[in-house]
């Protein structure tokens, strides 16, 4: 095999790779042995049909599948003879195959750049904390008893007021039509609490049992059903009955009507749920703050396939987020070449980082194990009760889904490692300060 760099630019090789008509030979020879073997051919018992008759009927197809494992052999030895590692799909254009003559082709690979990693021992890291104050409890107990709460009926004379739930029948109508969606028997509706159309439950206050009424109001224009979008709408009403809701008492029994032992054993439940999502909150900022910190040193050239692909993903990103608003590009506070270079430079950074990662958990042979892989999938299924089968099948089909379950395991796994070299101190921060977005922060500084 004959191996020429024809160009070499940062990331970017080109190179001229021949292969002798000998050994092409010889892997079609052998290849036409195995058919020769096992062929079951009209007049001839199996291993015993001429190997011109082979040709005939399978030359075509062993010459693809031998160009095919040449190219990716002579590929894999050239680029592992460099120490190359390819970052995409190598382009590969074929320039000579023909019978009884050498392959020649041409190899154009994008590499992995090399990466000079920092000494993680001198990273200096916070981790924000934030202790569970009883008064958050009190307000996740008092949440919950009030989605517990009862409604008793009112007086047949009394008016609807907001908090009270009416029980009503409803008929919506544009141009006297009825339309889709639009009519219920005996709904529910607890006024004051937004679900309806605005004006609608505004309408209703005041309302008595037995009342029919006309309530007009006007579609939003950014309502979801596109055909009803900013119409106006009349609903005939009748109202079957009006509620008030009973005082929410916080005890033992409301503890026990939910399956606990006691009201203690309820805050105690709260308080370590609540401080789960400290913790999760806490971990997602103490890794926010890692990357910040290996971003600066590790300055390295990233291949431009996986720039632009990521940019690519991130503008597709923000094009269906503009779309779902009902935005456009000129709606927004910056010219589209403001918005490309600043995801351009969201992208690279995420490249470089995603690299950085990767690196780090192959050099230190971090791996996701088996049994990591079994837990992840069967975190999936149980979003998917009585799908089970159906989704392990499809992970096992499908390698690119399994790539995307076992990255962030991976990531999760290499940040660790990273962490449990760096120095990081605990920093007590109240509860807004665990939740603001670090990137609003950004944004505050830059303005």
């Amino acid at each position: 095999m004959q191996v020429t760099e024809n160009k070499a630019e940062g990331l970017k090789h080109e190179f001229t790779i021949v292969v002798g008509a000998d050994a092409i030979a010889e892997k079609t020879n052998a290849r036409l042995e195995e058919i020769k073997q096992s062929a079951h051919l009209k007049g001839f018992r199996p291993g015993k049909a001429p190997v011109s008759l082979l040709k005939k009927l399978y030359g075509e197809s062993v010459r693809g599948e031998v160009l095919q494992a040449t190219i990716n052999e002579a590929t894999h030895t050239a680029l592992e003879e460099r120490e190359l590692r390819p970052a995409m799909e190598p382009k590969i254009e074929v320039k000579t195959f023909e019978e009884d003559k050498d392959l020649e082709y041409t190899l154009e690979v994008e590499v992995l750049p090399e990466i000079e990693m920092m000494d993680f021992a001198t990273l200096k890291l916070e981790r924000p904390v934030a202790e569970v104050a009883d008064t958050e409890v009190d307000e996740a107990v008092q949440r919950l008893a009030e989605q517990q709460r009862s409604f008793a009926d009112k007086p047949d004379d009394a008016a609807a007021e907001e908090g009270d739930v009416v029980v009503i029948d409803f008929l919506g109508k544009i141009d006297d039509e009825p339309f889709e969606g639009g009519a219920a028997e005996k709904f529910r509706l607890e006024l004051g609490k937004g679900m309806f159309i605005p004006g609608f439950e505004e309408q209703l206050i005041g309302t008595k049992k037995g009342d029919e009424k006309d309530v007009n109001v006007t579609f939003p224009e950014e309502y979801g059903a596109e055909a009803l979008a900013g119409k106006d709408a009349v609903f005939e009403v009748k109202v079957h009955q009006v509620q008030a809701p009973e005082e929410v008492v916080v005890n033992d029994e409301l503890a026990e009507k939910l399956g606990m032992e006691s009201l203690e054993k309820l805050r105690e439940a709260f308080k370590e749920r609540i401080a789960q999502d400290y913790a999760s909150m806490s971990r997602a900022r103490l890794k926010r703050n890692l990357l910040d910190a290996l971003d600066a040193p590790h300055n390295f050239e990233v291949p431009p396939s996986m720039l632009e692909a990521e940019e690519a993903q991130i503008w597709a990103q923000f094009e269906r987020e503009m779309e779902q608003a009902g935005e456009k590009l000129e709606d927004q506070d910056k010219s589209e070449e403001e918005l490309r270079e600043e995801y351009r430079q969201i992208a690279n950074r995420r490249v470089r980082l995603g690299l950085l990662l990767a690196e780090i958990g192959r050099v230190n042979n971090i791996a996701v194990s088996e049994e990591e892989m079994r837990n992840a999938m069967m975190q999936q299924a149980a979003q998917f009760p009585g799908q089970e089968k159906m989704l392990f099948e499809y992970y096992q089909q499908n390698p690119q889904a399994l790539a995307s379950l076992r990255a962030p395991i991976f990531e999760d796994k290499t940040v660790d490692f990273v962490l449990e070299m760096a120095e990081v101190t605990d920093v007590p921060v109240s509860k807004d300060e665990l939740l603001r977005d670090p990137d609003a922060d950004d944004a505050d500084d830059k303005s």
